[in-house]
């Protein structure tokens, strides 16, 4: 009984939160990930280049701070075209779709998340973005109704006690 309530109040608590399961990244990370593109950028290596800027993408539009999201976000626009293979595009746009999950753009998300899936149908990391997303925007339908609704009675309750008080 004990772990049933338990259950019901870390689904309630998660609902309120937003927890989801995609990674965060911290400033460090994204630091190191910058000193690593600065010095391959000194060297003769073109795939060196691309796999450090590859990090530092990923790093960007996993981190907490918005900047750092919308600037992941344009590096990934900005490499999509040159993408050599399939599998590479697969990862731009998978982490492109992470980067509008974050900046909060659920339907420009979904639809990449659409592309990466036609791609690779059983790529799980893909799978679970597109879950959290289907979770994300029936959480935020269903908060909307009750805010709705809290706005609909407040409003029948003043008009009745208006109603009340002319009486």
């Amino acid at each position: 009984m004990d772990v049933k309530i338990r259950e019901v109040f870390e689904s309630v608590g998660s609902f309120f939160t937003g927890d989801d399961h995609i990674p965060w990244c911290d400033r460090d990370i994204i630091h190191g990930c910058e000193r690593e593109v600065a010095e391959a950028a000194e060297g003769d290596s073109e795939e060196l280049k691309r796999d450090s800027i590859m990090r530092l993408s990923w790093a960007l539009v996993h981190s907490k701070q918005q900047e750092d999201v919308q600037r992941g976000i344009a590096m990934l626009e900005a490499s999509l075209a040159n993408s050599s293979s399939p599998l590479q595009q697969r990862e731009k746009i998978y982490l492109l779709a992470v980067g509008y999950y974050r900046s909060g753009e659920y339907s420009r998300s979904r639809q990449l998340v659409d592309q990466c899936l036609e791609i690779a149908p059983d790529w799980r990391q893909a799978l679970v973005l597109k879950k959290t997303l289907e979770d994300r925007i029936a959480k935020d339908g269903v908060i909307g109704i009750g805010i709705t609704a809290t706005a609909v009675g407040l409003i029948a309750g003043g008009i009745a006690a208006a109603f009340a008080r002319k009486k």
